[in-house]
C-alpha cells in the first residue's frame, strides 16, 4: 500500500486572498462565504491520484476546521488533524489514537502550562488563548516575533516547539508533529511507502519521514539541508506541480519504468 499524506493550506488549497487564476473551484465555505479554492487542474489530478493510492490529508487544522473542506467527489476515509494528534476515520474521531497522542505528550504538561502562563500575560497577544484538545496552544500576536522570542527564551526546546505563521503563534509538544503521526499511521495500516508534501515548518518532520518527500523550493533551507527531498521548481502553482509529479511517478510505477 502507498499512502499519500498532504498538508492542505498553501499546499493543495489556497485562501481567497491568494490569486490562483480563473479556473478554480471553491472547496471551503465559512459562515456563508467562500474562503478557500483549488484549481480545476489540481482537483482533476487529485481525483486521478486518489484512484491509485490512499490519500490522507494531514493538517494542523482542528477537526471542525477540516470538516469545512470538500476535496472533490471521492470519499476521504482518513484524515490526520491537530498536527497529527487526532485521527478521523470516515469522519469520526478515533479515541484510541487520541489517547495515545495524549500519552505521548504527557511529559510536556509542565512546559505547556508554563507557555500558557507566559501567553496569558503577553503584552502583544491580541486573540484568545486556545488549548486545542489538550494537545497544543494557539493564539495570535500583533508582534509575533516578540511573542515567539519570549516563549523560546523561557521554554525547554527539548520538550516543546514554538512556531509562527503570520500573526499566529503555536506551542506544540515535540512529540506532536506530523512526522510522528505519519509513522504511527504507516504502522497502523502496514503501508509499504509514503509520499508526503507540504509547504511550512509544520511539514518538515512529515517530509523527513516520507519515502518521497515533496516541497517548494526554499523550504527547510534547500537541498543542502535536505538532499533527499524533491523540490518543485516553482514555475507554476505549487499544488499543480506536486500533484503532476506524483501522478507521473505513479504512472511510471504502473508501467514498470520506475521504483521507490
Amino acid at each position: 500500500m502507498i499512502i499519500f499524506h498532504s498538508d492542505l493550506d498553501n499546499t493543495l488549497i489556497y485562501s481567497y486572498k491568494h490569486e490562483i487564476g480563473p479556473e478554480k473551484r471553491c472547496v471551503e465555505r465559512y459562515q456563508g462565504r467562500e474562503i478557500s479554492y483549488m484549481t480545476e487542474k489540481s482537483l482533476e489530478l487529485l481525483e486521478q491520484i486518489r484512484e491509485q493510492v490512499l490519500f490522507v490529508p494531514t493538517t494542523t487544522r482542528t477537526a471542525e476546521q477540516y470538516d469545512r473542506i470538500c476535496l472533490g467527489t471521492m470519499r476521504t476515509p482518513y484524515a490526520l488533524v491537530c498536527n497529527g494528534g487526532i485521527l478521523l476515520a470516515d469522519g469520526q474521531e478515533n479515541d484510541r489514537w487520541y489517547q495515545e497522542s495524549l500519552a505521548g505528550i504527557s511529559d510536556c504538561t509542565g512546559e505547556l502550562k508554563n507557555a500558557e502562563k507566559i501567553l496569558e500575560k503577553d503584552p502583544d497577544r491580541n486573540f484568545e488563548l486556545r488549548f486545542i484538545r489538550k494537545l497544543f496552544l494557539f493564539t495570535k500576536s500583533r508582534n509575533p516575533c516578540s511573542t515567539i522570542g519570549r516563549l523560546k527564551k523561557a521554554l525547554n526546546p527539548e520538550q516543546v516547539d514554538v512556531f509562527g505563521n503570520g500573526a499566529k503563534v503555536y506551542v506544540l509538544p515535540r512529540y506532536l508533529n506530523k512526522g510522528t503521526a505519519v509513522l504511527r499511521f504507516k504502522e497502523r495500516l502496514k503501508a509499504d511507502r509514503i509520499i508526503a508534501c507540504g509547504d511550512s515548518e509544520f511539514d518538515i518532520p512529515m517530509l523527513d519521514a516520507a519515502d518521497i518527500p515533496i516541497a517548494p523550493r526554499g523550504l527547510g533551507g534547500g537541498q543542502t539541508l535536505h538532499p533527499n527531498w524533491i523540490y518543485m521548481p516553482g514555475d507554476r502553482l505549487y499544488s499543480e506541480e506536486l500533484l503532476a509529479y506524483i501522478w507521473n511517478t505513479i504512472y511510471k510505477l504502473k508501467e514498470g519504468c520506475g521504483h521507490f
